[in-house]
């Protein structure tokens, strides 16, 4: 999967968990503060890249510093998912 699907799929579960569509996403849009996000939304949306992108999270080993922007969300994805293939 490349980059930009990563991207692309990580646009759509926002849309899906926060209830509402986004243009394109650039990759240094801020999780927290530019889509008000929450604890609760976080593991929301992990759930539902879990089913898209097809990778398993533990919540235990997560660092919040992936969760800073779409890119470094991305990054963290693009690691997932070389550990699950």
């Amino acid at each position: 999967m490349e980059r930009h699907e990563i991207v692309e799929n990580i646009r759509a579960a926002l849309a899906e968990v926060l209830m509402r569509d986004f243009g394109p996403l650039a990759e240094g849009t801020r999780l927290f503060e530019d889509m008000h996000l929450d604890s609760t939304a976080i593991l929301e949306l992990l759930m539902a890249l879990e089913d898209n992108i097809g990778i398993e999270v533990d919540p235990e080993n997560l660092d919040m510093d992936d969760f800073r922007t779409v890119g470094t969300l991305t990054d963290f994805l693009e690691r997932a998912r070389k550990v699950s293939s």
